[in-house]
């Protein structure tokens, strides 16, 4: 557990403490329409246990700032590993670069948040050698389940950070955030065919929750399972087909399709398909698709987003009709709207934009097993793997690691190989069911762009499209 104030991470005598953070941050910017001080210290930890032994175990700290001034649309930033008076002052040369305000300063973000998380820090909570013990007993127990197993790797990792926005007008905000996470990948081996299964499930809470033996248990069956269905596969169709997606993570693929497309500079810009269309029917009825940041112990929740912003609920499309954006700060004042809590950055070294939390569709009123019954020739892809995505225009290539063909309402044979090609905002007009069974995932999301990667959340019902091609090699 952390005893000491985790501020005092943050600031340490002798180098910067709050009242002169807050005096100089208002000095530097007081010409600028927008802007922050962004403070964090972090301590990051990953061990990876493979091929029967523990190979990796890797511990780090980190603690910097980042100093940012908007004027317009212009934007100066700087950043430096070293939080003291001297480095902020030396960074804050960078805003003489950019023109000054001609208008007053933004108001500060509302102070309503809930504050989701406490300051216990997972990374100390439980010793190292109960982590490598916990590890070596996943693999062990994953080998013991079959005797088709071949291989087994397990990774855990945890972070801890603290965060401290400090603005001009004396806001000032606080945020903690603890992360873990555990993957549990198989090979299973069967008459000399070898097949892979993965699971994994995370978020912002404390290692305890993983050392549960029925949650690493779950883990290790569910990899296995996969490794198993996919041992006794056969190659996937191709063609225009009728598909039905699972429930959970498959939402990755709205996350990236159609989510992406949602935020907030590319709309501004007019860059996405989205564009200019609020109000307009984009789905058909029934669709409602919202980000939600203020989930407790959700991977993408956070009290607070990384401009100040508390995060909320934002209800982007409304039984098929477009109701909003996702929105940082810059790009809520420049479309004249309010910000959302969606102003997100990797680390201190990065400037914030627009980017999702947790986004998922929410349930509709169709039966899981009727939608399976409606299939006469498709196929069910339960989860995705890897994928590519033109933000701009919602075009996907996604890969199926576990999918199986469906004849007359019945799950036949799995498949290997599928890939799924569309686009976003078409399959949104090609939905005929909305289960009752919306659920998020399980805790693994990593969400990239513009180089900068963050945590995220995703999930959806189970939904029937009427058609997408399906890339396979066998006819379909």
């Amino acid at each position: 557990m952390t005893d000491q104030d985790p501020r005092s991470f943050l600031y340490r005598p002798g180098q910067l403490d709050p009242e002169t953070a807050q005096r100089i941050t208002g000095e530097v910017l007081n010409a600028c329409d927008d802007g922050e001080l962004y403070l964090q210290y972090s301590a990051n930890e990953s061990f990876v246990f493979d091929d029967g032994r523990l190979k990796v175990a890797d511990y780090s700290m980190d603690s910097g700032f980042g100093l940012r001034g908007i004027s317009g649309e212009m934007t100066g930033f700087a950043h430096a590993n070293e939080i003291s008076e001297g480095a902020i002052r030396r960074a804050s040369q960078t805003l003489q670069l950019i023109e000054p305000s001609k208008s007053k300063m933004a108001a500060a973000p509302r102070h309503n948040n809930r504050h989701l998380y406490t300051g216990d820090n997972p990374l100390d909570a439980i010793p190292f050698e109960k982590k490598a013990a916990l590890c070596a007993e996943i693999d062990a127990a994953a080998r013991a389940r079959d005797p088709r197993v071949a291989q087994v790797s397990v990774g855990l990792s945890g972070s801890w950070s603290v965060v401290e926005i400090v603005r001009p007008d004396g806001f000032v905000a606080t945020d903690i955030r603890p992360l873990v996470r555990l993957n549990v990948s198989i090979v299973a081996e069967d008459n000399g065919r070898r097949e892979t299964g993965s699971f994994g499930m995370g978020g912002r809470y404390l290692y305890d929750r993983l050392f549960v033996r029925a949650e690493w248990e779950r883990a290790i069956d569910s990899a296995l399972d996969q490794a198993l269905v996919n041992l006794r596969s056969v190659a996937a169709p191709a063609g225009e087909m009728t598909v039905l997606l699972g429930p959970g993570w498959p939402g990755v693929l709205l996350h990236e399709a159609i989510g992406h497309g949602l935020e907030g500079d590319f709309n501004r810009k007019g860059t996405s398909a989205f564009s200019g269309r609020i109000g307009d029917r984009v789905a058909v009825p029934g669709v409602t698709i919202v980000d939600d940041g203020s989930i407790g112990e959700r991977r993408g929740s956070l009290s607070i987003d990384d401009e100040g912003t508390p995060t909320q609920e934002t209800v982007l499309i409304e039984d098929g009709i477009l109701k909003g954006y996702m929105q940082d700060r810059m790009n809520a004042r420049l479309m004249g709207v309010p910000a959302t809590g969606n102003g997100r950055r990797q680390d201190y070294a990065h400037s914030p934009m627009p980017r999702m939390t947790n986004t998922f569709m929410k349930s509709g009123q169709d039966d899981p097993e009727e939608l399976l019954g409606r299939v006469k020739d498709g196929i069910f892809c339960k989860s995705f793997g890897g994928g590519q995505v033109d933000i701009v225009s919602g075009k996907f290539v996604f890969s199926c690691t576990e999918a199986y063909r469906v004849k007359n309402g019945k799950l036949g044979d799995p498949i290997k190989g599928a890939t799924l090609i569309g686009d976003g905002p078409t399959v949104l007009t090609k939905l005929t069911g909305i289960g009752n069974d919306s659920a998020l995932d399980e805790g693994v999301g990593i969400c990239g762009k513009g180089g900068q990667t963050v945590p995220a959340g995703v999930g959806q019902p189970t939904l029937l499209v009427s058609g997408l091609t399906v890339g396979g090699t066998a006819a379909a």
